[in-house]
């Protein structure tokens, strides 16, 4: 049987356990604790059974362990899903935006997520909710812009 991958030689046991009680994240401090385990000459599968997970498991904790240090203990945030547009298709969404609808082609005056959602569709074959298609256009650098309300009543030396 192979010997298991070494952990960093600039940590030790007790300094594991005290950035456990430290930790503001359970989940990084289960895994400190069972890499404490390790340093103090136990075996991974103490580790594991400590952790409550698989041997498999403590040797992704001790990658990332040696990769990042205590830091790789931490849970990340998920990347998600990818984005429904490439790269050219959001290059001609930017020119129509750009551009603005064309009345008799579009049918009209100005674009709406939905407006754009159905041109996306008669463009590229792809559907995207608006929802989705919002987070595209705003991640494009675009805003929504909407003129400040006026009341019909409204004095116009007050707005200066």
């Amino acid at each position: 049987m192979r010997p298991g991958i070494s952990l960093r030689e600039d940590f030790d046991a007790e300094g594991l356990r005290r950035l456990a009680r430290q930790s503001k994240h359970a989940a990084q401090a289960r895994r400190l604790l069972a890499l404490a385990l390790i340093y103090d000459g136990g075996s991974r599968s103490d580790a594991a059974q400590l952790g409550n997970v698989t041997l498999q498991i403590v040797r992704d904790w001790v990658m990332r362990f040696n990769e990042r240090g205590p830091e790789g203990l931490i849970d990340g945030k998920a990347p998600g899903p990818k984005s429904l547009l490439n790269d050219q298709q959001r290059v001609v969404l930017a020119k129509a935006i750009e551009r603005g609808p064309t009345p008799y082609l579009d049918g009209v005056v100005r674009w709406r997520l939905c407006d754009l959602a159905q041109w996306i569709w008669e463009e590229f074959r792809v559907s995207v909710s608006e929802q989705t298609l919002s987070r595209e256009v705003r991640a494009m650098g675009y805003r929504k812009l909407a003129a400040r309300p006026k009341h019909h009543a409204q004095d116009p030396q007050a707005i200066e």
